[in-house]
């Protein structure tokens, strides 16, 4: 059968050779055999199967199953191949109709959305039925029914990414019979979907959503549910409700959580009788005691288990007798213990619900926080700080919104600082001396490091001399592979204000000389001279490449972003030649970089170079 084999005359030329030109450096890592397979198999894929697949039965033929060279190969393998088509935009409709093949696994559009159609719909539901990751984030244009009917022949699904959808209480009905596996959901920014809706999932029948009397709903596995900006209605209660009806649920970001978690620690269970009675759904202290008994239940299992290890043998009496104590001892911790749930993430909360979420979730390690209000936030920030004690030394990942000065989020942390990980600063007010080394010198085992600020309203007056007395003791982050220090603009500038802040140069030095291993760079609209501060970092490239330092500053990056800046060219070709691993570099809105030099750049270079 001719069908993935193109005619002799269309041959390919062979890519290793281009490849072959490429000097691969000490310091990179060698591709792998399968990687380079699956290179190969993706610059081949367009000019053989895709094409001969396209003319002769793209439209003219619809197969339920496609036999061909692609089956032969291990479900993981092709939605890596996926992938990389993805990221390298050369994922098309007819590649796509090749790769659904019955052991595909995982499958991501993301990135792709507009591939998504009916027409392929009703491809994955015939051919990837075992399908145990989906993701159709962003396709906007898919029909509510047509979701419905692909999620109705995907039984075997475990991750389920909808964001973006127009995903409405039909498509839940469908997810909570039809796909009883499922540990992750994502059903944020679905306008069309009432937060009511989601009861479904905790094994509620609203009388809105009761699919039929005859039906019984089970509560889903869930340890991921995120629905944020979705509908309107009462989505405090709906979180509560959730909260108590999925004992799995270890990440969540819902509208009203923050509400749900002091109802539920208060007790104010009585403010959830009027949905209650509306829906037709059993009362709210009802569900709270449910499980709460099976908490004490667990609770008793486990201590009976710890006291079975203790002992070498039980009497058949003893353990008789404890059987028939099970109910009395499950009772009384029941009302002994407060109630514990497992959530170890949590995203979008307000600071006035930390002291009950301290209490309710004792084992967070993620935390994403809105401090509202401009006034107020300096008070807000100091019970921020307050709020995280429970979780010192173990809270590794922390965002925060806050739309006042930076200084304000010190004491808070102070407080978490030493474990982060990872940590995101959003609508931040800088000045000229906002204290950035001081949070780099609290966050020291840092990996990701996030910062969005408004730009300094004022110009620097500190003098250089003085900022540079201590140079030698800048601190470091020798962990960090992921830095964004984007500064807010407005479109109508072409340029930001240069405010020639020595604190901030200062910052920006340190960050990129005492972190080797970054990979991901993002430095958009600094208001400060941006292009000597990486002339700088590269003579410092230069020092230590001669005193045989490894790895050299900047010498992994994978991802630059430069965008509003006034960096030039020659900085940036400088950047490359000694970033090996550098796949993309955006310098858009660049002043400095005139469209002459951006493409000769682009055409003698093999990185992706962007510019407008």
């Amino acid at each position: 059968m001719p069908l993935f084999r193109g005619d002799h005359a269309m041959k390919p030329q062979p890519k290793w050779r281009k490849l072959g030109r490429r000097r691969i450096t000490d310091d990179e890592p060698v591709p792998s055999l399968t990687q380079l397979c699956l290179l190969s198999l993706a610059d081949n894929m367009k000019e053989m199967w895709v094409k001969d697949y396209a003319d002769k039965y793209l439209d003219h033929y619809s197969f339920r199953h496609i036999m061909g060279p692609f089956n032969l190969l291990s479900g993981d393998l092709v939605e890596e191949l996926t992938q990389l088509l993805c990221t390298r935009k050369q994922l098309s409709r007819a590649a796509l109709h090749l790769l659904l093949v019955p052991q595909l696994r995982g499958l991501s559009l993301e990135r792709c959305p507009g591939l998504v159609t009916s027409s392929l719909c009703a491809h994955i539901s015939a051919r990837c039925q075992a399908l145990h990751r989906l993701s159709l984030s962003g396709a906007q244009q898919m029909p509510s029914k047509v979701l419905s009917d692909t999620l109705y022949c995907l039984p075997a699904l475990r991750s389920l990414s909808l964001a973006g959808t127009p995903c409405d209480s039909a498509v839940i009905r469908t997810i909570t019979l039809r796909c009883p596996l499922l540990h992750h959901l994502d059903v944020s920014q679905c306008h069309f979907l009432p937060p009511s809706a989601l009861l479904l999932l905790g094994g509620f029948c609203p009388s809105s959503n009761c699919v039929s009397s005859s039906t019984s709903v089970s509560p889903l596995p869930l340890c991921s549910l995120f629905a944020l900006d979705i509908g309107f209605g009462d989505s405090e209660m709906v979180a509560a409700y959730l909260l108590l009806s999925l004992p799995h649920l270890e990440r969540v970001a819902m509208e009203g959580l923050s509400q749900a978690f002091l109802l539920i620690q208060n007790r104010h269970f009585a403010l959830a009788d009027e949905i209650s009675t509306q829906e037709g759904l059993p009362r709210l202290e009802d569900v709270w005691k449910k499980r709460m008994s099976i908490q004490g239940s667990h609770a008793w299992s486990k201590r009976k288990k710890e006291t079975e290890e203790d002992n070498d043998t039980l009497l058949d009496s003893d353990a008789s007798e404890s059987e028939d104590e099970a109910a009395t001892c499950s009772y009384s911790l029941a009302n002994d213990e407060h109630l514990t749930l497992h959530i170890r993430d949590v995203k979008a909360i307000t600071c006035d619900c930390l002291v009950s979420l301290g209490c309710l979730c004792p084992n967070i390690n993620s935390l994403s926080v809105i401090i509202q209000g401009e006034n107020g936030g300096q008070f807000q920030a100091s019970i921020l700080a307050t709020g995280l004690q429970p979780w010192s030394g173990q809270l590794w990942s922390l965002s925060v919104q806050h739309q006042g000065p930076l200084q304000d989020l010190l004491p808070a942390l102070q407080v978490a600082g030493s474990s982060l990980v990872s940590l995101t600063l959003e609508g931040v007010r800088t000045h000229p001396r906002s204290p950035l080394l001081e949070i780099i010198r609290i966050c020291t085992r840092l990996e990701e490091l996030v910062i969005c600020a408004e730009p300094p309203t004022t110009l620097a007056n500190e003098v250089e001399d003085v900022v540079q007395r201590n140079e030698r003791d800048l601190p470091s982050l020798p962990n960090l592979s992921s830095l964004t220090l984007n500064y807010s603009y407005e479109h109508s500038q072409m340029m930001p204000l240069i405010c020639g802040s020595p604190s901030l140069k200062k910052v920006i030095r340190c960050l990129l000389t005492g972190s080797p291993l970054l990979e991901k760079l993002s430095l958009v609209s600094l208001p400060c001279p941006l292009n000597c501060i990486l002339q700088r970092v590269l003579d410092f490239n230069n020092f230590s490449a001669s005193a045989n330092c490894v790895p050299k500053p900047l010498g992994r990056l994978q991802r630059l972003n430069l965008q509003r800046t006034n960096v030039k060219m020659k900085t940036v070709n400088n950047i490359m030649q000694r970033s090996k691993r550098l796949k993309y570099v955006d310098v858009s809105h660049c002043w400095q970089i005139s469209q002459q030099e951006w493409s000769y750049c682009k055409k003698s270079s093999t990185v992706e170079v962007v510019w407008v």
